[in-house]
């Protein structure tokens, strides 16, 4: 073979080797299994599922059994009858996926406070003059948190139209004291009523979404800001529920929706349930707050709450006693005919009872928050507080500073806020039960404490 036809072998043999390759490539192709891409895909999480607790057949309250004394009702809440009829429309509970999830870069937020951390109650909405001086009240006796009411009513009374003036200036107040701010959001306005019509009537909207709605502005609004919200207040009590029948799981759905919303707005700011009543009652009118956390622990609320609130009214005890001592003092329980079990609400240490079902629930390394605490010095006969008022203001201190002291001393690390009762408003006068708890005298310019609020600014924090 000459020298030309050896070329033109080698260069069709190497022609035919890509062909070759080329082939094996295209049968290989077809043969592999596709390989994963490295796309990042979401995980959704499973719908939760809400099973209502079977209801306890309603009780007519014993004779004598009167529903057992609470903390008062916050001053924008009225007495007015109520309607009985159930609600009808009853949303269904959000999904994990229906919101807007944060944004990987923003933080988690914290979910744990100080054990414990000061707070007390005020009232900052009407009166600037006021309430600008009372926050620094609370900032002078070393406290580190203000509790304020928000109705809903008083923002959004149109739906859609919104009046942030003065929750604006409350948040500015807090801001240049340099204190964190809780705000307990409650008191649906009368367009999103429903069927719990009336005015002043507080219980669940007719459509959840104008709740969400209206927090998701808020929310926005005041990103980081608030530190905390509370959702609703004692919906253990018919009259705080449309005066239907108090539901665990009712309040559930609109604690989810609320849990939601919040975290995918802000995702710093704590959720916290509704302070829940020390009660022994179980009727249309009250649930005992023992039975009500379980029930809201088996609708599913785990999930959608940062701290657990509940309410430690004193009520006649000192705040160490035992509550199984308590329960068995007809004087200290006011002749209740109630078990022993549930006559341990009648003291503060009864929160101990709330925490351990949190631990029964697997729920222990979420903290407890003390949304409403006191002594009541009402010296009126035919108050419903009169039997367990403390003997006088001194006392009324002396349990208070113990109160917080004790706290500190054995409920560390689960015990995060404690908030009391409370800055007086300036209006009050003997004849409104909210006077009695507090721990300043109503009145302006002058400012008078009771011995509560100079014994609590004199107390180690």
């Amino acid at each position: 073979m000459n020298t030309r036809s050896r070329s033109i072998v080698r260069r069709y043999a190497g022609n035919l080797g890509m062909v070759m390759v080329l082939l094996a490539t295209l049968v290989l192709g077809c043969a592999s299994p596709e390989q994963p891409t490295a796309t990042r895909r979401a995980v959704r999480t499973p719908k939760p599922t809400f099973t209502p607790v079977p209801q306890v057949t309603a009780e007519r309250p014993t004779a004598g059994a009167a529903l057992s004394p609470t903390v008062p009702l916050s001053p924008v809440e009225t007495a007015e009858t109520l309607p009985t009829e159930a609600p009808t429309n009853t949303p269904e509970l959000p999904t994990p996926t229906e919101e807007p999830e944060p944004s990987p870069t923003e933080p988690a937020g914290p979910t744990r406070m100080q054990s414990p951390e000061y707070g007390m109650q005020a009232f900052l909405w009407y009166r600037p003059e006021v309430a600008s001086r009372d926050v620094q009240l609370v900032k002078n006796a070393g406290f580190g948190w203000i509790k304020q009411g928000v109705g809903w009513r008083d923002v959004e009374a149109t739906k859609g139209s919104f009046n942030w003036e003065p929750l604006d200036r409350v948040v500015q107040w807090c801001e240049e004291q340099e204190l964190k701010l809780l705000l307990r959001v409650d008191h649906q306005p009368g367009w999103a009523r429903g069927e719990c019509a009336g005015a002043g009537q507080q219980g669940p909207p007719a459509n959840l979404d104008n709740f969400t709605d209206f927090l998701r502005v808020m929310a926005s609004r005041y990103r980081g800001k608030v530190q905390a919200y509370e959702i609703w207040n004692e919906p253990n009590l018919a009259r705080e529920w449309c005066n239907h029948p108090p539901s665990a799981s009712e309040y559930v759905e609109l604690l989810a929706a609320a849990y939601r919303v919040i975290k995918a707005t802000d995702p710093a700011a704590l959720v916290i349930t509704a302070g829940l009543t020390p009660t022994t009652e179980i009727s249309e009118r009250a649930r005992a707050d023992v039975v009500y956390l379980r029930e809201m622990y088996e609708a599913g609320a785990k999930p959608y709450f940062d701290l657990l609130g509940v309410h430690g009214a004193g009520y006649k005890a000192p705040p160490e006693m035992d509550p199984a001592e308590v329960a068995r003092d007809p004087v200290l329980t006011n002749n209740d005919p109630s078990s022993e079990e549930l006559k341990r609400a009648y003291c503060f240490r009864h929160v101990e009872d709330l925490r351990a079902i949190m631990v029964e629930y697997g729920d222990g390394d979420k903290q407890v928050a003390i949304l409403e605490m006191g002594w009541t010095v009402d010296s009126r006969p035919d108050s419903p507080y009169f039997w367990h008022r403390a003997e006088n203001e001194q006392v009324q201190a002396e349990y208070l500073v113990r109160a917080y002291q004790y706290a500190k001393e054995h409920w560390s690390p689960w015990i995060g806020l404690m908030s009391l009762i409370y800055i007086a408003k300036h209006e009050w006068t003997e004849n409104d039960e909210q006077y009695w708890w507090s721990i300043t005298y109503p009145g302006w310019p002058e400012f008078r404490p009771r011995p509560a609020y100079d014994a609590l600014k004199a107390m180690s924090k």
